[in-house]
């Protein structure tokens, strides 16, 4: 069987690449295996990534004893919460590409000839999917599981909780000293944060792509089983290569389809659009975000975990994972059985043997939440390509909702207006220049939205922003309007006092100003400067696109 790594350890010529292999204690039979790159995002920052090297190393086991030789190599990663409401927030994003380019770099320069992703958090999962997929040499993803919930007076707890304690300390409807409780017991260890945020839907989405094995969304980071997974997930690597099972052979329109059909069941992050959107153009697979509502439409959402409801991402492991979600899809005939998985066999004989045991933790189709999905992407004047919505997550009488605008060019002073109390009920609430070039990197809107929830006010006020949302993020909180207002989209055009129509079950999204106004104003708008000239920034903000695509750069 001819390797890509023979490139490097057959032959005279290779004699010096044999020498520097020899360098790191390889023998002789170790150059006749297939060498198993495993990009490892451990770093002592994000809580999610802590615990990596326990789960590395399992991998590692697993290509052994599979007959393989692993190679360890290191990535980056942002923590969203650190990274929150000041300029970290908008390298968040962008630092995806920089991932990808990673796995790509490490992959092409050493002639690998398989891959192990090891994520765990938000932009990293994405990330290193778009890498592999871009090489399309046989990957696996193996993640390091979610954190437990914590517990505060018998009532549990995550992140989201925290920042909206934030929002009810600043009204005074919370103490310091309770505040200080939350904080403290919210996060009690490691693993991507407890709730059903973005990396615990991107973990899960890895099963539904067919990227991962049963397990990777849910086993939690501190069970025995994860180890045993990434030993397994090592081993299946190894095999992976034999077959020549390769990642964009796995990855094509029925697993995007299976994928947001997932998605939609769940009610994940709104920021699963951004990604599976880059994932599809990185495997050469069309994405459509009228198709979003499309499947959404036809998938009953079966889950409701925090931010929406009470429960959390060990309690859906318990009852039986994703898998047990995505046979309840396939016996409803909502997903799409034959597609492929790393697993070797088909998504439907992947999950065959999957039971939901706690029907209220998942529920019976005919027992939905919603016999709609937990997506939803708006269309309208305001948002000529779209804008996409958590539909799972708005309270029913904020569904449908008009109101004036109050316009805001940064997060800061929105923050700065809540505090004051000067935010009306009934408000919409407009945050602008924060897309993907004039954040730039989308910067997340946690920090307001949750101190929207915590002064009482999210079921009276809508946001709308050209940047994204958090996972944790619950309310009418519209993001990724596109286009951006620093393309000068709609919503550029904007101003105080404006009503706004939101009508989420008729996926609209009105700016309700005469069209001659509009033009008028769109003739006075002039372009505003980038906050980046230099540096990463300075280069994402000439090469991303738009969030319609998935904000990915070309």
């Amino acid at each position: 069987m001819t390797l890509p790594s023979d490139e490097i350890k057959k032959g005279i010529t290779r004699a010096p690449h044999r020498s520097l292999l020899k360098a790191l204690g390889l023998g002789d039979r170790e150059m006749e295996l297939p060498f198993i790159g495993v990009a490892n995002s451990y770093n002592q920052v994000i809580p999610g990534h802590a615990h990596l090297q326990s789960v590395v190393e399992a991998v590692k086991s697993g290509i052994w004893a599979a007959g393989g030789v692993p190679f360890e190599f290191g990535g980056i990663g942002v923590c969203d919460g650190l990274a929150m409401n000041h300029e970290g927030m908008r390298f968040s994003l962008a630092s995806r590409e920089i991932i990808a380019d990673e796995v790509e770099v490490m992959s092409r320069a050493h002639a690998f000839d398989g891959l192990v992703l090891v994520p765990n958090c938000d932009k990293i999962v994405p990330g290193m999917m778009m890498g592999a997929l871009r090489v399309n040499i046989p990957a696996i993803v193996v993640s390091g599981g979610p954190m437990m919930a914590g517990e505060v007076d018998g009532r549990k707890v995550d992140l989201h909780d925290v920042f909206e304690a934030v929002g009810s300390a600043l009204t005074g409807a919370m103490s310091e000293e309770e505040l200080y409780q939350v904080e403290t017991c919210a996060c009690p260890g490691c693993g991507s944060c407890a709730g059903l945020f973005t990396a615990n839907s991107m973990n899960c989405l890895t099963e539904a792509l067919g990227l991962a094995l049963p397990g990777n969304g849910t086993i939690p980071a501190v069970d025995a089983a994860r180890l045993r997974l990434a030993r397994e997930a090592g081993r299946r690597s190894v095999e992976l290569v034999a077959e020549g099972l390769r990642p964009r052979d796995i990855v094509d329109s029925r697993a995007i389809a299976n994928a947001l059909a997932v998605d939609s069941s769940m009610g994940c992050s709104t920021n699963t659009v951004l990604h599976l959107g880059a994932i599809a153009y990185e495997a050469g697979v069309g994405f459509d975000l009228a198709r979003v509502n499309e499947i959404t439409a036809a998938t009953p959402h079966l889950i409701s975990l925090s931010p929406a409801g009470a429960y959390h991402m060990e309690d859906l492991h318990r009852a039986g994972g994703v898998a047990a979600i995505m046979k309840t899809l396939l016996d409803a005939g909502r997903l799409d059985a034959g597609a492929a998985s790393v697993s070797g066999v088909t998504i439907g004989e992947a999950v065959a043997g999957a039971r939901v045991s706690d029907s209220d933790v998942i529920r019976r189709v005919e027992e939905a939440h919603h016999q709609q999905g937990g997506l939803a992407v708006l269309f309208g004047n305001l948002a000529p390509r779209g804008a996409v919505v958590k539909e799972s997550a708005v309270d029913a009488q904020m569904l449908s909702h008009r109101g004036q605008a109050a316009v805001f060019e940064s997060e800061a002073e929105l923050v700065a207006s809540i505090e004051q109390g000067a935010i009306e009920p009934g408000s919409v609430v407009v945050i602008r220049y924060q897309g993907p070039r004039g954040g730039p990197g989308m910067p997340e809107m946690l920090t307001p939205t949750a101190a929207i929830a915590g002064a009482g006010l999210d079921r009276e006020v809508a946001l709308i922003t050209d940047g994204r949302f958090s996972g944790a993020t619950r309310g009418a909180s519209i993001g990724h309007v596109s286009p951006e207002a620093f393309d000068g989209g709609p919503i550029a055009l904007v101003r105080d006092g404006d009503e706004i129509e939101i009508d989420i079950p008729a996926r609209r999204l009105e700016l309700l100003v005469d069209a001659a106004e509009l033009e008028r104003r769109a003739g006075e708008w002039s372009p505003v400067e980038p906050r980046y000239t230099s540096g990463f920034l300075g280069r994402y903000v000439k090469l991303v696109h738009g969030a319609d695509e998935g904000a990915v750069v070309k």
